[in-house]
């Protein structure tokens, strides 16, 4: 079975994160997939709409699938990686028609970079939402994810989400705006059923005016941040924590 489905349903092409036994933690094919989503999404003009979701109710997306990071040797490896992660959360967010992401249970990591990247999010109030990398792998983020996270919870939201490595719950994400609506998960299908149909009414340009005038407020004095990436993917403590994490073992932290 696929790690990642991708279905058109009439006009709303639908993207299911589909590797459940692992919470739906990315691999590399699940990232290039979703890359291949959004030019899908764009290429076909009989898509409205871009849904995303994740397989087994348990998770939206526990974020990048950690034993991909054992290859990593240097800094440089930690830019290479967070690069491409951009590339491909940068085509998300400049997909022309709204973009949807349905939430529940863990929406970490990358999983929260991808939902951030989305137009609108729906939730059950059973999600979490966080990166809690301060005290799992001691990795970091990249510039333009900061940028998302800032742009979305405002400075200080950020940096106690990341500086106590908090995991916000659904009622806190919604309560941010992070979240736009909160549904029991028995009304889920039908509250998303719901936008879906509204979304699908409205003027196209309009919407798509909106989404990108918010993307290019968004990125317009986007700094560097390849020094930051590569000191921290490139110290002891990143290269002692990948190790130290599959083998479920606490890590003693350097800070070097």
């Amino acid at each position: 079975m696929s790690e990642l489905l991708v279905t058109a349903d009439g006009p709303v092409l639908r993207v299911v994160f589909n590797r459940p036994g692992q919470h739906n933690a990315l691999t590399w094919a699940m990232w290039d997939g979703l890359y291949d989503a959004c030019e899908r999404a764009d290429d076909d003009p009989g898509i409205k709409l871009l849904v995303l979701s994740g397989a087994g109710g348990r998770a939206f997306v526990a974020g990048t699938d950690i034993s991909q990071f054992a290859t990593f040797t240097g800094g440089e490896d930690g830019i290479a990686y967070e690069a491409k992660v951009q590339r491909i959360i940068d085509r998300l967010e400049r997909v022309k028609v709204p973009t949807l992401a349905v939430v529940e249970g863990y929406c970490v990591g990358g999983g929260l970079v991808v939902a951030a990247a989305c137009d609108l999010r729906l939730s059950v109030p059973g999600a979490t939402f966080g990166a809690p990398i301060a005290k799992t792998l001691g990795n970091c983020l990249s510039m333009n994810t900061y940028s998302l996270l800032v742009h979305h919870l405002g400075p200080a939201r950020t940096l106690d989400m990341l500086l106590r490595a908090r995991m916000y719950t659904a009622e806190e994400a919604h309560a941010a705006g992070f979240v736009a609506e909160l549904c029991e998960p028995g009304d889920l299908p039908a509250r998303q059923a719901a936008v879906e149909e509204r979304l699908l009414s409205h003027a196209p340009l309009s919407m798509w005016a909106a989404k990108e005038a918010v993307r290019r407020l968004r990125v317009a004095n986007l700094p560097d941040g390849d020094d930051i990436v590569a000191t921290v993917f490139g110290s002891a403590d990143f290269h002692a924590a990948v190790p130290a994490f599959l083998a479920k073992e606490k890590v003693p932290w350097q800070g070097r």
